[in-house]
């Protein structure tokens, strides 16, 4: 059947039965099957797998009555001429997520009349028909939604819009922020607001549920890519610093790399808000004073790099690029934080070193430089690093486990995994090529005992392998050149997102997507169901999911609103 317009006739009969509707269901039904073959339901829009709860007692005549009514009512739905298809499916399939109970305690032994058993059949035949043809042409918006995912609300920043959109696990709006600027990356916190990154790194904002700000702070190194609220109430942040060419030379880095306008390196701050609009520096720690190199012994930072791992090879700059906008070295390009309370330590992701670092977060901003105190009493170097130990001479190419990678992080307590490590391995590497690139996840096992880190001599860091990996089949179906982000959800489940596919989904741990979104913008421009997104317009920066009871929901009305896409 290519058109429920068909179905019309049998509205009309069950409308016209008037007192007669035994004649007017048999009329729908022997229409209806005509039309339709049962195939699979999915579990796209439904709230929960069908009901078939045990029955006590015999069905009685309001039963009958109810599950009439629900189908007359789907009917009606697909027979409304004012709707397009799309929306007539859209409503329709809404409407059999939440079918009477009574619908699914008819089986062929239930002691029903045959009228009830034709009913149930034909409306279990028609909604399992609605569901496929929806999910052979949805392009946009809520495409998956099976009953292993994990229920909740995933917020979603997109990255060429001046919005932000929480989404229920039926792709439906929950709350949206907006304001006439880009909001580069959000996250919502304990208490309610939304932290906001505003534009490229020029402001960092809190807005309350009305998208009004109740906080900024700017700040002389602009903001990039990452930030988080610390467990006091503090702000930590990735900021950008600059060196002179001659600056960065003196400091031992290979002239032939440094262009005139010299070089970027990253720093982080952690900020106190006071007021309304501005905030206290209390902490630092800047990658410029933990650098070593061998290229020039006349020069500053002059030593061995395999001999001092804690150290950044300030010469390493197999992938580096040019700074946005100027042209300056953009040597580590770090793209995301994350904080460990538990070991008060910073977990950071430098990019074009193809690695992560710890740090030690217990040292003060005045002796961190010295490389002394602290918990692990190394100030403060690096504590840990993972992925590339071509970056301090401790391993080949074949040794190196992780390319480009974003938003690396601990695992947070209670959910399974604890306390490992997780990361978006975006392995782009295979520029020439691009039917060999694809992207995975990497879940690794930090080898601790808490402030320090185990490492044999002259070895690079354990481990060799990561403890769980996801990749696609084929692996080419996932891949995220640039961008993408990763959570560990309560379920087991893995939340990940296909950043320039526009894509959110949630994997099982043995692999299986259950859940999957897309989000339907491009540009600044909500998209029609059908369309498909732009791979250059409808970039999702980051993605995070929040159970119904996180406490930063709960001054929120969630009744579900529409969807982000149009049907019409």
């Amino acid at each position: 059947m290519n058109n429920f317009n068909a179905i019309a006739p049998v509205a009309l009969i069950c409308r016209v039965g008037g007192r007669k509707p035994l004649i007017a269901a048999i009329a729908a039904i022997a229409i209806a099957a005509a039309l339709l073959g049962g195939v699979r339901h999915s579990q796209v829009y439904a709230d929960s797998p069908t009901p078939t709860p045990a029955r006590a007692s015999q069905p009685s005549d309001a039963d009958a009555h109810t599950l009439r009514r629900y189908t007359l009512q789907l009917l009606h739905i697909l027979s409304d001429a004012d709707s397009n298809r799309w929306e007539r499916y859209r409503q329709a399939i809404a409407h059999c997520a939440s079918p009477p109970a009574y619908l699914g305690e008819i089986g062929a032994d239930s002691d029903v009349s045959p009228l009830d058993h034709a009913v149930a059949a034909m409306t279990e035949d028609l909604c399992a028909d609605l569901d496929q043809r929806l999910e052979d042409a949805r392009t946009v918006g809520l495409l998956m939604n099976e009953p292993q995912a994990m229920r909740g609300y995933t917020l979603i920043t997109g990255f060429s819009d001046n919005y932000v959109h929480l989404v229920d696990h039926l792709g439906r709006i929950a709350h949206s922020w907006q304001l006439g600027r880009r909001i580069a990356h959000a996250k919502l916190m304990d208490n309610g607001n939304l932290l906001v990154q505003l534009g490229r790194g020029e402001e960092l904002s809190i807005l309350d549920p009305d998208s009004g700000i109740v906080w900024k702070y700017t700040h002389t190194g602009n903001f990039h890519h990452d930030f988080l609220k610390m467990p006091n109430g503090n702000l930590l942040m990735i900021a950008r610093g600059f060196k002179s060419r001659e600056e960065a030379i003196q400091a031992g880095v290979n002239p032939d790399v440094v262009p005139l306008e010299g070089m970027e390196y990253d720093y982080l701050i952690e900020v106190r808000p006071t007021g309304s609009d501005d905030g206290e520096i209390v902490w630092e720690w800047s990658a410029w004073d933990y650098i070593v190199q061998d290229f020039d012994a006349s020069k500053e930072n002059y030593g061995d790099p395999s001999d001092h791992p804690e150290l950044i090879d300030v010469n390493f700059l197999v992938k580096s690029s040019r700074g946005r906008g100027r042209n300056t070295l953009n040597w580590l390009h770090t793209n995301a934080i994350d904080y460990n309370p538990s070991l008060n330590q910073i977990i950071l992701s430098p990019r074009n070193n193809d690695e992560l670092w710890i740090i030690d977060r217990s040292v003060s901003t005045k002796i961190a430089p010295t490389r002394k105190g602290g918990n692990a009493g190394k100030g403060g170097a690096l504590l840990y690093r993972w992925g590339n130990p071509r970056a301090y001479r401790h391993g080949t190419t074949d040794d190196q486990r992780l390319f480009r990678q974003h938003h690396t992080q601990w695992i947070a307590p209670g959910l399974p995994g604890a306390g490992n490590i997780l990361v978006f391995n975006n392995k782009n590497e295979f520029a020439a090529d691009q039917r060999k690139n694809y992207s995975s996840i990497e879940e690794i096992v930090p080898p601790t005992d808490g402030s320090e880190y185990k490492r044999e001599p002259g070895a690079a860091y354990p481990p060799v392998e990561p403890v769980w990996t996801y990749t696609a089949e084929p692996p080419s179906d996932f891949y995220s050149s640039v961008m993408g982000c990763v959570q560990r959800l309560p379920n087991g489940n893995t939340l990940i997102c296909d950043s320039t596919s526009g894509a959110v989904f949630q994997v099982t741990p043995d692999g299986t997507t259950v859940w999957k979104y897309v989000y339907p913008i491009r540009g600044d421009i909500p998209l029609k169901q059908g369309e498909e997104v732009d791979a250059d317009n409808s970039f999702v920066y980051r993605a995070y999911w929040y159970a119904p009871d996180y406490p930063g929901l709960q001054k929120y009305d969630l009744t579900p609103g529409d969807t982000i896409e149009l049907y019409e």
